[in-house]
């Protein structure tokens, strides 16, 4: 557990914290769900809506498996700076990309460390968007505007599970997948952010002790 300002309760830290996480969602959210709003109106007006609707949907998925690989090789990734200058990606990783996780696993209530800001990922969205405009709209732009609405959810359901205790076997169910993460023996196993399913996929879940300590009975549970 990390530490907190003895003047105040954990409870009233907390809820500080939350709104903190939740005022760096705001605009990140806005802008994001706009976009994926805006584009998937769009493509609906073409002649291939089905289509369309098909592609947004399939961003869901795609945006899990994503998360997945990006939680696990990224953002648990290790990054040394190298000694040939020329290796600039190196330094920029071990200077970005190197204690971002590591922090929200040191403080996993701070606010400024659990939500994605609007500014992180924005000059690869653009990037991405740039590209994706040179196709037919019910085609790459629906489809980025599903992973880009999919990426909102995920900040939104990783906030809750840190912040809030929802009743819905889904939250709990996440909540306990999420924090034994946190732990030390959990931290290379569940890597998943919104569901467990690529943990099964590329064999990372948790030990099936461990899954049936947590969940009960049912010691098949993702």
């Amino acid at each position: 557990m990390q530490s907190y300002p003895k003047t105040k309760s954990f409870a009233v830290y907390k809820r500080e914290q939350a709104r903190i996480s939740r005022h760096c969602l705001y605009p990140f959210t806005a802008f994001y769900t706009f976009n994926s709003v805006l584009m998937l109106a769009l493509a609906l007006q073409t002649a291939h809506p089905y289509l369309a609707i098909t592609l947004y949907l399939a961003g869901i998925p795609f945006w899990t498996l994503v998360e997945y690989l990006t939680h696990r090789f990224i953002l648990h990734g290790r990054f040394k700076r190298s000694k040939h200058r020329w290796k600039i990606y190196k330094t920029f990783a071990n200077k970005y990309l190197d204690p971002v996780h590591w922090e929200h696993h040191e403080r996993p209530y701070d606010g400024m460390h659990i939500s994605a800001e609007l500014g992180d990922l924005l000059p690869l969205f653009a990037f991405s968007f740039t590209i994706s405009m040179f196709f037919p709209l019910y085609t790459a732009p629906v489809f980025l505007a599903g992973i880009v609405q999919s990426y909102t959810i995920e900040e939104w359901v990783h906030h809750s599970v840190h912040f809030y205790n929802f009743r819905s076997p889904y939250f709990r169910y996440m909540k306990k997948h999420h924090f034994h993460h946190h732990t030390s023996p959990g931290m290379e196993n569940g890597f998943g952010l919104t569901s467990g399913m690529w943990d099964v996929v590329f064999k990372t879940r948790f030990p099936a002790a461990v899954r049936k300590r947590m969940y009960g009975g049912g010691s098949s549970r993702l």
